[in-house]
């Protein structure tokens, strides 16, 4: 549970995000929607300013990956594949009293205490708060907890005797009943229903008829549209794999129990990349061998990287994106899911997590997700995802038999594996999975992907929390105040420079200050105040974030002397130092300051 310190600073937070205009409640005049949120003035720019920066980062440094924006609503198919429409939900507890819902990991069945997220021990998790099938704490008396996944939800259904198809609550049978704790509401104290699945997505109907043929959901994630437009990017972006397609996008879950402010919406933003890449075999038969990781970042990528090295690659690249927006390592974790937290089909999974007031949660997940996805939709489609790589080709024949038996027997497990793991008969699976495997002497093959998939909205809710301080700052009379100010890295502050005029009714002052105003303009973020003390007009920029700002005096007309005229005082937010600058030099100073 936070303690009264944290919380009270969550509560300044968010008075401060109200107050200043970062973030509103939606539809706050109509009482508002739970899980929905608008961002003001200066939240649209902050998070503009990340959007950018990331796509800036992701796409436009780099020559291996591209850009994609895609629909919200896809055919509904996409779903299906994914296994989404089958798999994608949550446990719900109801109490039949005040009508309260809650996600069943956040509930303590015997004491009905109600967490943020549970791990699989009972105990608060480092972990993500949904992995796959979230039934952390819905177990049986006096048996251990189920372990994570979709061969936890298999015993979970099999416990209480239902196929996961059926409902829970009005099907349970007296005896499952009674071995399991239905604990009470812990704010009314009615008894909570049994748990039953929700299925996260929002569904819609495209077309006049709203039937079932016509079914369509908002997106809940952003990644499946790059996978279904895999082989039209890679066959008009002129790439080769290894490379990345990128999107950023809204996407909508309908969330059971929305809380922590921003941090779990119903409507959010997301930045993923999905980074394709040769399967080990491949790199193997190609360059004798494949590189393995060792400590901290492995440096510029290299043909012989495998999908650990792309892996802990792409994961030390996003801790170091993080650190240049403003958020140092000492507030991230980096948590590796244990091998019964990762999805079937998922190598390895790192959840990059910050710590936030309320408690150490995700901001990102670096997957390592091996064929899933483009074997889901060429399976789902009928259509070809696989690729030619005429590199592959031309080694696989200089190889020795052995080699080749080496590696196509390695090539074609996998392949099984996954064809049994997604329902396929064994018989068929093996003879696909051969074919694939053979496959490899004609240079053809299905890439393996690199999932990084940051929250967008959960990192503005991050930055902000980071930056929020209070100190001491003298007033207009030189005694001291608390200041409350937002130390936003220059990079992503909303404003980048205010604009004060020392007198708003000296017309000489107020036209200098606008000239300023406009040649700063087209080059960075501005904004212009001439009202009240200029004590005020900086405690009011310091809550915006804003890192510098630029007073006119009567020195910069000169009345003082010629060697101060046409300089201005720059004030640094922070230090709160101040510094006289030429307004023909200002441009510079401040964009090399702004780096």
């Amino acid at each position: 549970m936070a303690d009264a310190k944290t919380t009270d600073r969550m509560e300044k937070t968010v008075s401060l995000c109200k107050r200043r205009g970062f973030i509103f409640q939606s539809s706050e005049i109509y009482g508002g929607i739970n899980g929905f949120w608008d961002y003001g003035p200066l939240g649209a720019e902050l998070k503009r300013n990340v959007k950018d920066l990331w796509w800036r980062t992701m796409v436009h440094d780099r020559e291996d990956v591209v850009g994609l924006e895609a629909t919200i609503i896809m055919h509904p198919q996409i779903w299906k594949a994914s296994g989404h429409v089958d798999t994608f939900a949550d446990l719900m507890r109801e109490c039949p009293v005040c009508k309260k819902r809650y996600r069943a990991d956040q509930v303590e069945p015997r004491s009905g205490r109600v967490y943020k997220c549970l791990g699989a021990a009972g105990t608060d998790a480092k972990g993500p708060s949904r992995i796959e099938f979230p039934f952390e704490t819905i177990v049986p008396k006096g048996k251990p907890p189920i372990e994570s996944g979709k061969e936890r939800a298999k015993k979970f259904y099999s416990a209480l005797k239902l196929s996961a198809a059926e409902p829970f609550g009005e099907t349970i049978s007296e005896e499952v009943s009674n071995s399991v704790d239905f604990c009470s509401d812990p704010t009314c104290g009615g008894k909570l229903s049994a748990a039953r699945p929700f299925n996260l997505m929002f569904k819609t109907y495209v077309g006049p008829v709203a039937d079932e043929e016509n079914v369509a959901y908002l997106r809940p994630e952003t990644a499946q549209a790059i996978f279904a437009q895999f082989k039209n990017v890679l066959e008009t972006s002129r790439q080769k794999v290894p490379f990345g397609i990128a999107q950023v996008g809204k996407a909508f879950r309908n969330e059971v129990t929305p809380r922590n402010f921003t941090f779990r919406s119903r409507e959010f933003e997301q930045m993923e990349l999905e980074f394709f890449i040769r399967p080990d075999e491949a790199i193997e038969a190609i360059y004798g061998s494949v590189a393995k990781p060792g400590i901290g970042h492995p440096g510029e990528p290299q043909p012989n990287w495998g999908w650990e090295m792309w892996h802990k690659y792409w994961v030390e690249e996003r801790v170091r994106f993080y650190e240049s927006i403003g958020l140092p390592r000492t507030t991230l974790e980096e948590y590796w899911q244990k091998p019964e937290e990762l999805a079937h089909y998922a190598r390895a999974t790192v959840d990059i997590l910050f710590k936030f007031p309320f408690g150490t949660q995700e901001l990102e997940g670096i997957a390592a997700r091996s064929d899933f996805d483009l074997s889901q939709h060429e399976r789902f489609s009928g259509n070809s995802m696989g690729v030619f790589d005429d590199e592959l080709r031309a080694a696989w024949a200089k190889l020795d038999e052995g080699r080749k038996k080496e590696l196509a027997d390695r090539y074609s497990q996998a392949r099984y594996k996954y064809l049994t793991k997604s329902g396929v008969a064994l018989e068929p699976a093996a003879k696909e999975a051969k074919e694939d495997a053979e496959g490899l002497a004609k240079g053809q093959y299905i890439p393996h992907v690199i999932e990084p998939s940051a929250g967008v909205d959960r990192l503005i809710l991050a930055l902000i929390c980071n930056a929020y301080a209070e100190d001491q700052a003298p007033d207009e009379k030189g005694s001291m105040e608390s200041r409350v100010v937002l130390r936003f890295h220059p990079r992503i502050a909303p404003i980048k420079v205010a604009i004060f005029p020392l007198l708003k009714n000296r017309p000489e002052l107020v036209s200098k200050a606008k000239q300023v105003r406009d040649l700063l303009r087209p080059l960075m973020t501005v904004f212009y105040d001439d009202g009240g003390a200029i004590g005020r007009r900086y405690r009011r920029q310091d809550e915006a974030g804003t890192p510098f700002g630029v007073t006119v005096d009567f020195d910069t007309l000169g009345e003082k002397g010629p060697e101060l005229q046409d300089t201005v005082t720059l004030r640094e937010r922070d230090s709160m130092k101040q510094e006289r600058v030429k307004i023909s030099e200002l441009t510079r100073v401040l964009q090399e300051k702004l780096r």
